[in-house]
């Protein structure tokens, strides 16, 4: 049944003020635009909806039982409303996030801290995953935007901006010190124990493919979930490690590990925003990500 919404709008003020001339007043419409409606309606429905008196108008049985729905109905809408508007004003809603160990701890942080302090009422979702599953989550849409570490592989719309600059090392602790200031070759590797990430992160991806093209397949000692236990086993004399530097800066700086020194250092790779341009972005998504892009000099990849 195909029924003019407005129609349902009219009866209810004529049924809430027991009035056609007071509901003709608050919907700023002429009083027959009143009883015209409520006539199509009760066409529509086959039921009388009202008893007309000298002193207004009545509800039937019939209109009582739809009244209760219909009150519901445009109760819930104007929510509806009202909570879209908050939204708009950033007095709620939510923002949902893929980022790393890596990218939250160094970059995404100070941000997400500066955003809870402006929208309070803003919930943030983070979705903590690998570069290669934050993406895949990107083009499912389960996340407004990711920040991820390249080598990433974007598909469809999905545009990476760099962020900011970071760079593999490998270290060790003082049962390697006979390396230190030493210039290595990388197949210098292949006779010590290595420590690396997982395979399905974008820091091992872009270490095996480096040492891939120089003739080289390490065969780790250890394989480990996170950077920060990387740095505890190298720190242990377990091996030597590859994480990206800022997670061993603080125990280089402390003397418990050194920087390794080879002939030719890893280029530089970088932690990037990952945003699809078709995607739908909700309204606090997009102010953080706009916070984000603000301090931003770099040019899309």
């Amino acid at each position: 049944m195909d029924i003019n919404l407005e129609y349902y709008r009219v009866f209810y003020q004529a049924a809430k003020l027991g009035s056609i001339t007071m509901a003709a007043e608050q919907l700023c419409i002429s009083q027959p635009a009143v009883s015209q409606a409520v006539k199509q309606l009760e066409t529509a429905l086959g039921s009388r909806l009202f008893v007309r008196t000298s002193k207004g108008v009545h509800l039937t049985q019939e209109g009582q039982l739809l009244y209760g729905y219909v009150e519901r109905g445009l109760t819930m809408i104007v929510d509806g409303e009202q909570t879209l508007r908050r939204m708009q004003d950033l007095d709620t809603g939510e923002v949902r996030i893929g980022a790393s160990d890596m990218t939250l701890q160094f970059y995404l942080l100070p941000y997400l801290e500066k955003f809870h302090e402006q929208y309070p009422g803003i919930k943030v979702s983070v979705s903590n995953a690998p570069t290669p599953e934050t993406m895949r989550s990107l083009h499912d849409g389960k996340i407004d935007f990711g920040v991820v570490t390249t080598p990433a592989s974007p598909s469809g719309d999905v545009r990476l901006i760099p962020v900011r600059s970071i760079r593999n090392v490998f270290v060790a602790g003082e049962r390697f010190q006979y390396l230190k200031g030493q210039t290595l070759s990388y197949s210098r590797l292949l006779t010590l124990p290595c420590i690396l990430l997982e395979g399905n992160t974008s820091t091992r991806v872009f270490t095996d493919r480096y040492l891939e093209e120089r003739g080289m397949k390490l065969a780790p000692e250890f394989e480990l979930a996170t950077s920060d236990m990387i740095v505890q086993f190298a720190v242990r004399n377990m091996g030597v490690g590859c994480v990206v530097e800022d997670f061993a800066r603080e125990k280089m700086e402390q003397g418990q590990l050194f920087c390794l020194e080879f002939e030719s250092q890893m280029p530089d790779r970088h932690m990037c925003i990952a945003a699809d341009k078709k995607s739908a972005v909700s309204p606090a998504g997009r102010k953080l990500l706009d916070m984000l892009l603000e301090e931003k000099t770099a040019s899309p990849l």
